[in-house]
């Protein structure tokens, strides 16, 4: 039965009790305060169908925002699914980009400048000019200065006066002629880049009067995503969006704001109430994704910080397996971290063994160095492994290969089934139903290949080759990846979004969590937040560890376990309950975690990178929470 036909109220069903708050308040400013893994994405996606089906919205007059085009066309799927496809559901730039391209003819002439796909070849043309010798690690550090200052509304003599950190072994005076010259270049040759999209339209709007009755004409309701990421920059341009209108509903989780380095505030999401007085607020608190051993670590380390959640426990999914087993290890010390990823791999490959898929195990990490001896264990072990966060699926050239190749087939499609159809192709591009042996090239084109074979069992009977191939095209736009049957590596970072049945979390060790430049109270809070996130990816299995001794020559200096393990102490060690109300027993801690905390670590701030700007891939599979 659809929707439709049984109702909007048929919408509320099956959401829990503040769920359904939060579904059921249409109106007004609503602010929905969301825990890892309590469904916030479900609370939202039939909070806008519920407005839908009873007539309160019209569809194409509601915008849900989010922060990458992967969340977007997630959103978009649920919606439809929920009938209410018509809703808009986009990223801040793509909506600012087509109310530019709309609007620039008119109001300035001409065609919108291209948008850059990147800021590190006119960065190098900028430093050419100038005479300086700037290297790519520096030019990535300038490129993510750019995005900072332009997404916290700064010019570049306030940028300057707010004393950053210099990229490299740069001036500040260097550094102020090379954003300017960027700058001077980008309009030379008639080109803008993301975060000038966003300024533009906001310009545009807020000096454009009937640029800004037609825009808000068009979108009344607003929903945002993933609020505790919004930037100053965003946040002006919702306002612009708005007018003086309250219809705005925002969800974020305060914990899992990791993205300060790319300017985003978790204030507007904390301070929600005091900016819209009268807010409907709403906490969802109830945990559907992990056991109660993770939550409580996840608790514990959060417990006392500015906007935390308190999760709870609900009816644990059924995940097969023994429950009583261990939950969250004791932190595992290693002597170093080659000895560390080969424990891991021996505890991935019994796991594989005992009947695991690979795709239900991530083994997440700091910054993506750490990834190299992850590597060379799997390998070494035979098991198959994708790295999140590295290039993008849908951009591999034998994917691409392939989409093209079933294209061209289905133009000439006889009436054979799917799957004959597809292996077809797909054979002739190098599949084979068995995996060739080790790894290397050949194994990774097949795994890719045997990616796009998997996708045919999720169709609906009588699926045609044509109508498969538009959804390889509708994935691909979306950037909705298959499922790889393989373990994955990700940093912390891009593991946002993602949640594995089991998770092993490596490199625990001060100067890595939290990271060396880590200096403020503020930097190190964040570091806590990040370990959160990977804490909370973890649906039934957590596993710690930590290396002594790095394997960089003339590195020779002992590491010391993260001070965060010992905060963790009573939660691991701890049996998976089968039930919320059933007793759990805490193990003694490993004496590695016992190690003071210090809330004011003193370190070297390194070059920014380290806090991994470049592998920000929030695009990644996400799911609630």
């Amino acid at each position: 039965m659809t929707a439709e036909a049984s109702g909007p109220d048929a919408l509320l069903a099956g959401l829990d009790a503040q769920q359904r708050v939060a579904a059921e308040a249409l109106f007004g400013p609503v602010c929905i305060l969301a825990g890892a893994g309590t469904g916030k994405t479900r609370a939202i996606t039939h909070r806008i169908a519920y407005g839908v089906a009873s007539g309160a919205y019209a569809p194409n007059r509601v915008m849900a925002l989010t922060f990458t085009a992967r969340a977007a066309a997630e959103l978009r799927g649920r919606l439809r699914q929920l009938g209410a496809g018509g809703v808009s559901a986009r990223t801040f730039h793509s909506a600012a980009l087509a109310q530019l391209n709309y609007f620039w003819p008119q109001v300035v002439g001409g065609q919108l400048p291209s948008v850059l796909d990147g800021k590190g070849r006119i960065l190098g043309h900028a430093a050419e000019s100038l005479k300086l010798k700037v290297d790519t690690a520096t030019l990535r550090d300038l490129a993510a200065e750019i995005e900072w200052r332009k997404v916290s509304g700064l010019g570049i003599d306030q940028y300057t006066a707010a004393g950053r950190p210099t990229p490299g072994s740069l001036s500040a005076e260097q550094v102020a002629d090379l954003l300017q010259r960027y700058e001077d270049l980008k309009d030379e040759r008639k080109q803008i880049d993301f975060e000038d999209v966003l300024l533009a339209c906001a310009g545009m709007i807020e000096s454009e009067p009937a640029v800004a009755m037609q825009v808000r004409e068009q979108y009344r309701f607003f929903v945002v995503d993933e609020y505790q990421d919004v930037s100053p920059l965003q946040h002006d341009l919702l306002g612009l969006w708005l007018g003086k209108r309250n219809d705005l509903c925002v969800v974020g989780d305060a914990s899992q704001t990791i993205y300060s380095f790319a300017g985003a505030r978790s204030d507007y999401l904390l301070g929600f109430e005091h900016e819209h007085p009268g807010a409907t607020v709403v906490r969802l608190e109830q945990n559907y994704r992990s056991t109660p051993a993770v939550i409580d670590a996840a608790n514990r380390l959060m417990r006392g910080r500015s906007g935390a959640l308190t999760l709870r426990p609900a009816e644990l999914p059924s995940h097969g397996g023994d429950l009583s087993e261990v939950a969250v290890s004791e932190p595992a010390a290693y002597e170093d971290d080659r000895a560390e990823a080969r424990a891991v791999a021996e505890q991935i490959a019994a796991e594989l063994a005992a009947g695991a898929k690979p795709e239900h195990i991530a083994a997440l990490y700091r910054i993506n160095v750490q990834a190299a001896a992850l590597e060379q264990a799997l390998g070494d072990r035979g098991i198959s492994y994708q790295i999140r966060g590295s290039k993008r699926f849908f951009d591999l050239p034998e994917v691409r290969q392939a989409v093209m190749s079933l294209r061209a087939a289905s133009l000439v499609a006889t009436e054979e089934p799917l799957f004959r159809s597809v292996s077809d192709v797909l054979r002739s591009l190098g599949w084979s139903v068995q995996p060739p042996e080790g790894r290397g090239a050949v194994r990774e084109r097949w795994e890719s290949l045997n990616a796009i074979m998997g996708l045919v069992d999720e169709q609906p009977p009588g699926q045609t080759l044509r109508g498969f191939t538009d959804e390889l095209h509708a994935r691909q736009a979306g950037q909705h990846e298959p499922t790889m049957s393989a373990v994955t590596l990700a940093t912390l970072h891009a593991a946002k979004g993602l949640e594995w049945p089991s998770v092993y979390l490596v490199g625990l060790s001060e100067g890595l969590v939290p990271i060396s430049y880590a200096s403020t109270f503020e930097q190190v809070d964040e570091e806590r937040r990040l370990l959160y996130v990977g804490i909370t990816r973890a649906r039934r299995r957590l596993r710690l560890s930590w290396a002594a001794r790095g394997n960089q020559p003339g590195r020779p200096s002992l590491r010391q376990p993260s001070r965060f393990l010992a905060e963790l102490r009573p939660a691991v060690g701890r049996p998976a309950a089968a039930h919320p109300a059933a007793a759990a027993h805490p193990a003694a801690a490993h004496p590695a975690a016992a190690h003071p905390a210090a809330a004011h670590p003193e370190a070297p701030r390194p070059d920014v990178t380290a806090a991994d700007p470049g592998n920000r891939t929030r695009g990644a599979a996400a799911t609630s929470g």
